[in-house]
């Protein structure tokens, strides 16, 4: 039986989805299961595959993703871990997630590493009530690690910037294993290099990044871009 946490994807831009599923699928703890785009796709979805986690967006076209929650079976709802992937950050939104039992919350646009802390945090949740007995009493550290939720995650994109095109330059970054140029990473994303190393610059401003210099011959050096560690 795999041990790894069966996620639904719950967002109404396929694009954004697809992204999302792209970051959940490389957590080497995680499997995307589904995906929905509709409030009443994702209640059936849920329903039906009875996930560990959903990663939910609150902006569907027929209602929100937090009436989602409200309409899911009680006892199902108990068992599956929410994680919030919204452009919602009014407080009314926030508190009824809270009062709905979401505990990670992350405002779009967000990086992957931001994403990837909370899916950890849900593994590290879900392995500390494993390995609970049931009646048995729980010390200080295991209730951290079950309630825990870190803040944050959230980046504000520059004017000209796509915050679903940051992602994917992050993740395919990430996923590039050692430096790139700008030229190289255009070309596995599928865009102009001049943009590519905008967004490259941006995550180098946001210490997500690191910039070195290549030495070769004659003419400027190339400067090479790999995640950071």
């Amino acid at each position: 039986m795999s041990s790894k946490l069966r996620v639904v994807i719950v967002e109404d831009d396929i694009t954004v989805a697809q992204i999302n599923h792209e970051f959940v699928s490389s957590h080497a703890k995680f499997t995307v299961v589904g995906e929905a785009h509709t409030g009443v796709q994702a209640v059936a979805l849920i329903e039906k595959l009875k996930p560990d986690v959903v990663l939910l967006d609150f902006y569907l076209p027929d209602f929100s993703g937090l009436e989602v929650l409200s309409r899911i079976d009680a006892e199902l709802a108990r068992h599956i871990e929410v994680i919030a992937v919204t452009a919602a950050r009014d407080l009314e939104s926030v508190r009824e997630a809270r009062a709905k039992g979401v505990r990670h919350y992350l405002v779009k646009p967000f990086m992957a590493s931001a994403l990837f802390a909370r899916l950890d945090e849900v593994f590290a949740q879900n392995d500390a009530v494993r390995r609970t007995s049931r009646g048995q009493l729980l010390d200080q550290r295991s209730v951290d690690v079950i309630m825990a939720s870190v803040g944050g995650g959230s980046t504000p994109v520059p004017k000209g910037l796509s915050g679903a095109t940051l992602q994917r330059v992050h993740l395919a970054l990430q996923q590039a294993g050692t430096d790139v140029s700008a030229a190289e990473l255009a070309q596995s994303v599928g865009m102009s290099r001049v943009a590519a190393r905008r967004y490259l610059e941006h995550l180098v401003d946001l210490g997500r990044a690191t910039l070195t210099p290549r030495y070769g011959g004659a003419g400027r050096p190339e400067n090479r871009y790999k995640i950071s560690s």
